[in-house]
């Protein structure tokens, strides 16, 4: 997940204050034994969700699946786990739309959104693979319908697959909002034109490739049109012979619209408060970064068939180009196509997805074979998703998605009133401090208010994720911003308005 869509996961964390009161049983200390019985693994995964942090003296505690969903207000989940390299079990939770009786079920499609990435990835290497496309020269040279615009910033350093694929080309476009039933869907080409009826701008480079990362669901619209030109073919049959066909993923396509004849088993997209989205989902013609329909199960699929290719064992993709797929291409944390973290038995790659209604994620770890998906039918899926794989990996000994415990350390009120005022991100979100009943309050533009709470006298944390919240002072002591820090991203700075 991108540092933005991190810090909006902490912003609708916001409309969960209440999130202690939900139903929860204290675990004692002991870890669970090894068990073969699948059912009753499932069993404690379902009653084993988890808080991203403790303290220090409390009781350990932990939820009930159901309880979580409703809490969220999530009407239907898919989860598939993966043990020794191969799919374990899968289970549907829930309804396809809330307020009805389908339920969610293992071949249930969701929209995956950005998980679309690493299945786009992959078709690209295979054309590499095969002479037809390389990893390290001018794309220009291949595009024939559109051309990566001209701009003082390619003059020296230009934009190649590589870059594409590992969001280090410059290319502009962060994400995309789709377009509702009945609204008239763009071309391709509109779309890297930004001409009506494309809902977005533009494509243009944005910095000298290859010098920084930055996140681009646009540089991946360009890996599209690559594909789309070399081949002559359709970009969903593309993907569908090349990854969706030699993974067994029976489950999934590319084809927006969603054809009619799967909309019986298509989980409908839920807002904040639970509203269902009107026609059930958006259309994303933007396939190569957004347009993935799938399960659960098959996107497991896909992940265990990306460990076989690393082994020279899969019909998808040579172990040559799938080992340079999981190798950091600077630091950031991104291979190609692949979010990559943790290093030697903790190493693991996956990817997130995140479109208007739909929240999933999928992590893997090589050296165990080890690995989870959760998708869901709510644009409250991340707290839920990152609580379902801190049960997973505490049934399954992964060595990390574990809460983190903290300590609280009590600060003086003068100190805790230094910080109060408003902090602006560049998105220009303003996230507003306050200090009530003697506690440090951080508020998300118009949503609840979350506590922060003191690790010392300028870091503090958040219960409900594993983030902490830093406060900066210039060299005169005067407080100048807010950062917050996230696992291995990039830290968000939010400078203080005046």
């Amino acid at each position: 997940m991108t540092r933005s869509l991190r810090f909006r996961a902490f912003v609708r964390l916001a409309l969960s204050v209440a999130w202690l009161m939900a139903p929860a049983r204290t675990l004692g200390s002991a870890t669970v034994p090894p068990n073969t019985d699948v059912s009753a693994r499932i069993r404690r995964v379902e009653t084993g969700l988890l808080p991203a942090v403790t303290l220090r003296g409390e009781p350990r505690v932990a939820w009930a699946l159901a309880d979580r969903m409703q809490h969220y207000g999530i009407p239907g989940v898919s989860i598939a786990v993966i043990d020794s390299g191969k799919l374990a079990w899968t289970r549907g939770y829930g309804v396809l739309r809330a307020g009805g009786t389908s339920t969610v079920t293992a071949d249930t499609f969701f929209e995956a959104a950005s998980i679309s990435k690493p299945i786009t990835a992959v078709a690209a290497m295979r054309l590499v693979e095969d002479g037809r496309l390389a990893l390290d020269e001018d794309v220009n040279r291949w595009l024939r319908r559109w051309k990566v615009p001209p701009s003082q910033l390619t003059r020296e350093q230009q934009v190649t697959l590589r870059r594409l694929l590992s969001h280090t080309a410059g290319v502009s476009g962060h994400g995309f909002r789709g377009y509702a039933p009945g609204e008239r869907v763009p071309t391709l080409l509109e779309i890297l034109q930004g001409r009506a009826p494309a809902n977005t701008e533009p494509l243009t480079i944005e910095f000298v490739p290859g010098s920084k990362l930055l996140y681009s669901g646009g540089g991946y619209l360009v890996v599209q049109q690559l594909l789309t030109d070399v081949t002559h073919r359709p970009f969903d049959a593309v993907a569908h012979a090349s990854v969706l066909a030699r993974s067994e993923m029976r489950d999934s396509t590319f084809a927006q619209p969603l054809p009619r004849r799967e909309w019986h088993r298509a989980a409908s997209g839920h807002d904040e408060k639970g509203a269902a989205m009107p026609g059930g989902w958006n259309v994303y013609p933007e396939l190569a970064p957004a347009g993935l329909w799938s399960s659960a199960a098959d996107v497991a699929r896909f992940a265990i068939e990306m460990l076989c290719a690393t082994r020279g064992e899969s019909r998808m993709l040579g172990a040559r180009w799938a080992k340079e797929m999981l190798e950091p291409q600077q630091p950031g944390g991104w291979g190609l196509g692949f979010e990559l973290h943790g290093k030697g038995s903790a190493a693991r790659f996956g990817h997130t997805g995140s479109v208007l209604g739909y929240r999933s994620a999928f992590v893997v770890y090589p050296a165990t074979g080890q690995g989870a998906v959760v998708m869901t039918n709510s644009d409250n899926g991340v707290p839920l998703a990152e609580e379902i794989l801190r049960s997973v990996s505490a049934e399954y000994g992964w060595p990390d998605y574990v809460p983190v415990e903290k300590v609280i350390v009590t600060q003086p009120a003068e100190v805790l009133r230094d910080y109060v005022g408003r902090y602006r991100l560049d998105d220009g979100l303003v996230i507003t401090v306050t200090v009530e009943n003697g506690k440090l309050m951080g508020q998300p533009g118009d949503r609840p208010k979350l506590e922060l709470l003191p690790q010392s006298t300028t870091l503090f944390f958040l219960r409900e994720m594993q983030a902490d919240v830093e406060f900066r002072r210039d060299e005169h002591g005067a407080v100048t911003a807010l950062v917050l820090h996230e696992g291995e991203q990039e830290p968000s700075v939010a400078p203080r308005l005046p």
